[in-house]
């Protein structure tokens, strides 16, 4: 039997609705690629500008990311003994990126991620140099703190085990005050063969928001096509079940057969 005008139009209506809201998805998915294509651009823009001086305490209320990837430089000296090893997979394999908190000439401390030290290079028994007293004056990008560790991972403070670079969390294992809120990723060395190696930060931005929004308005086009399809479907066979119903009462009316358009031309001959 043929669907009710009732179901019909709720499957219309429901169709009509997933379709508004699949064409949504694909509009704001390239919203969202207009977004991400001006965020790459800015970080580029930021990453080979000149340095600027590493905000100060004063600034770091209104740091955000609008903020990463600056390249900033800073003078001071390295704070001995207080270095971190945290874990790191770079394209030149797997290993520990080296934090060290730097003393600047402004009296504040930052940490700076000297560079990418192998596994193996460390279990062979590697240490960082002391430099404590030296001053140095570096660059490098500013990044944002990473709290909590990696995916799956949760940085150990008390077994001194760390899967992400969390100011907070490493000041506090070693005891540092007035920290600020940011790590910075220095700048490669110019003696490249030089343990930590600096300049490996990693900067990508995923950007597949173009085959989303491609897979949403496909999956519109094709409900809308079906729910046509259907529709239509429903709507010939109402339309066939009403012309018999009609045929049958006339039928019925004149106690003859109804003839039909061949039934009248084998008549005729």
């Amino acid at each position: 039997m043929p669907s009710s005008l009732l179901k019909l139009a709720l499957l219309g209506s429901l169709a009509l609705f997933c379709v508004i809201i699949l064409t949504g998805l694909g509009i704001w998915q390239i919203e969202r690629r207009t977004w991400k294509l001006e965020l790459i651009d800015h970080v580029q823009q930021r990453i080979h500008a000149a340095a600027v001086s590493a905000p100060e305490p004063a600034m770091w209320a209104d740091i955000s990311a609008d903020d990463a990837y600056r390249h900033v430089r800073v003078e001071g000296h390295f704070l001995d003994n207080r270095d971190t090893l945290v874990k790191a997979v770079t394209n030149r394999g797997d290993g520990f990126w080296v934090i060290a908190p730097l003393q600047t000439a402004e009296g504040f401390i930052v940490l700076v991620n000297r560079g990418f030290v192998p596994s193996e290079t460390v279990r062979n028994g590697w240490k960082p140099d002391a430099q404590a007293g030296a001053m140095t004056s570096l660059t490098g990008l500013l990044r944002l703190t990473e709290p909590g560790g990696a995916f799956l991972r949760s940085n150990d403070p008390v077994a001194d085990r760390w899967y992400s670079r969390d100011v907070g969390a490493i000041a506090a294992a070693r005891n540092i005050a007035q920290v600020a809120p940011y790590f910075i990723d220095a700048d490669a060395n110019a003696n490249t063969d030089k343990l930590p190696i600096g300049g490996l930060t990693i900067i990508a931005f995923p950007n597949n928001h173009l085959v989303y929004a491609l897979t949403w308005f496909a999956m519109a086009i094709l409900l809308a096509g079906a729910s046509v399809f259907v529709l239509r479907s429903e709507w010939r066979r109402r339309t066939a079940s009403t012309s018999a119903r009609d045929v049958a009462r006339v039928e019925r009316a004149t106690s003859q057969p109804v003839k039909t358009t061949q039934d009248a031309a084998r008549t005729i001959c």
